[in-house]
């Protein structure tokens, strides 16, 4: 699918994260049986430490940082848009035994907005997309706020590890943290002009990573030519997720972009954060100048793959 917006005038803004608090090497990773890779294998990755929830905190805990820093910038958003990487984050563990269905249901959305007392606002949900959320929450909040002015939509990402699972992939070698983040989306003149989203879905558990390289890189090209962004004359930022740095390494020498603009932002320090990765380096990377182009790739488990395409305006 290829979305495009050349005179829709949405742009993101105020980007936010919140890690969480407590940070363990590879070794006390290992250690503490909490991955079920060999602490040199994911060191060979690039990685060294995650970041983690504390014991006395909990994923509404962790979105409540980004999503309260959020609502200052916006006290009155027209909606709301969240995603989880982890289906188990759309759902608070049941704070009782009750067996009624009703009983049990403590959906995150609604738990995290009464506790900002935000009521009645629309708000809207999903999973399915993975590590590829911050273009499911752009495809949303883009519906949500074409052909028309007024508040804009808040958009938020918050998941952390599921007990009694791991903090890495076996197949994958990839670390992942706790992590929230989220982001603006309205007709307001400023942050990022959205200028088109290519996506790709398939229902295949596995794709080679050769094979990711070959569609990221056509994808990238032909959304760049329905967009008409003619991507050798433009300075080019390419926002890549911390995860599988060989195959984006491979994408950009193919898209012939020079290395100091391809952005694996962290990886080292916080490891993947999932759907969060691209808001982090988007919020750090803002300001070099109009009209930089910020090409976005985004990869989830599904299996989801995408790109878009940001223009850098003036204002933050």
């Amino acid at each position: 699918m290829t979305f495009l917006y050349p005179d829709s005038g949405i742009h993101l803004w105020g980007f936010s994260h919140e890690l969480g608090a407590v940070r363990r090497s590879l070794a006390e990773l290992e250690r503490d049986n909490l991955i079920c890779n060999k602490a040199g294998d994911l060191a060979a990755q690039g990685y060294k430490q995650n970041c983690a929830i504390g014991p006395d905190d909990s994923l509404q805990s962790l979105a409540a940082g980004s999503f309260g820093r959020l609502l200052r910038q916006c006290p009155a958003p027209r909606a709301l848009v969240f995603h989880h990487s982890f289906p188990e984050s759309a759902c608070l563990p049941p704070d009782s035994p009750e067996r009624d269905f009703i009983s049990r249901a403590r959906y995150f959305p609604p738990a995290l907005m009464r506790q900002f007392k935000l009521d009645p606002l629309p708000y809207l949900v999903s999973f399915g997309s993975g590590c590829a959320g911050l273009l499911s929450m752009l495809m949303t909040a883009a519906g949500l706020c074409q052909n028309s002015s007024g508040a804009p939509v808040l958009c938020l990402t918050a998941d952390v590890k599921p007990p009694g699972t791991t903090y890495d992939a076996a197949r994958e070698k990839l670390l992942m943290s706790d992590c929230s983040s989220g982001f603006l989306a309205g007709t307001e003149n400023r942050g990022y002009r959205l200028l088109g989203i290519s996506f790709y879905s398939t229902a295949r558990q596995f794709v080679p990573l050769v094979e990711i390289v070959k569609m990221t890189v056509q994808m990238i090209r032909d959304l760049a030519k329905a967009a008409a962004v003619d991507l050798p004359s433009r300075e080019i930022v390419l926002h890549y997720p911390n995860a599988f740095p060989a195959a984006w390494d491979m994408v950009s020498r193919y898209l012939q972009t020079p290395r100091e603009r391809h952005v694996v932002d962290g990886l080292a320090d916080r490891a993947h954060c999932l759907s969060s990765d691209s808001m982090i380096s988007l919020g750090k990377w803002h300001g070099g100048g109009a009209g930089r182009v910020h090409i976005v790739v985004n990869f989830g488990s599904g299996v989801h793959l995408g790109a878009c395409l940001l223009s850098e305006e003036v204002l933050p």
